[in-house]
């Protein structure tokens, strides 16, 4: 699964990091860094995002943006990050999420890289350290996406998340299909 999204995401970005504080060996075949959480507690995809921003302000000063996925979720769109881009404006602070028939996405987004310290702070200040919590003290744009239509007539959500075996029966079931359906 994360070999699916390292393929979806890698013609998406110039580079990408991996957030993980556990087992970061485990990516180690992805040549690419791996960051832990720079925060002491676990405050969940936030503390994720704002390591990425960190990584990036230090690293990479001269990107402003930074895009995030979640790895269990192997069928976001190809046109994601360029989506979020043109969906969040001209304004440097909007903060891009993705959005499907089923409803907004948090994880998947475009970060301003600016919105670093007001992320520590609010990590900080003991406030629900959920991901729409943040969002929605900024400027926020939800960048609407199809469905997968598949060749039976039936769709998929492109978000859709492997989080038992029942899901992840179903996820290499959409895989085949899907993947039988890119060949030339």
């Amino acid at each position: 699964m994360f070999d699916r999204v390292v393929r979806r995401l890698s013609p998406q970005v110039e580079g990408f990091i991996v957030s993980a504080n556990s087992e970061p060996d485990r990516f180690r075949a992805a040549a690419v860094p791996v960051i832990a959480d720079t925060l002491p507690h676990d405050a969940g995809p936030l503390a994720g995002i704002l390591a990425g921003l960190r990584w990036t302000a230090m690293h990479r000063p001269e990107v402003r943006f930074i895009a995030s996925v979640a790895a269990d979720t192997p069928f976001f769109p190809a046109n994601l990050v360029r989506a979020l881009s043109e969906g969040r404006g001209p304004d440097g602070r909007t903060i891009a999420l993705a959005a499907s028939a089923t409803g907004v996405h948090p994880v998947f987004g475009l970060w301003p890289v600016a919105l670093a310290d007001d992320l520590e702070l609010f990590l900080g200040s003991g406030a629900n350290p959920k991901v729409l919590a943040f969002a929605n003290r900024h400027i926020r744009i939800d960048v609407p996406f199809d469905d997968i239509a598949l060749a039976d007539g039936t769709s998929a959500d492109p978000f859709f998340n492997v989080n038992t075996p029942q899901d992840a029966e179903r996820a290499e079931a959409l895989a085949l299909v899907l993947d039988a359906a890119e060949k030339p």
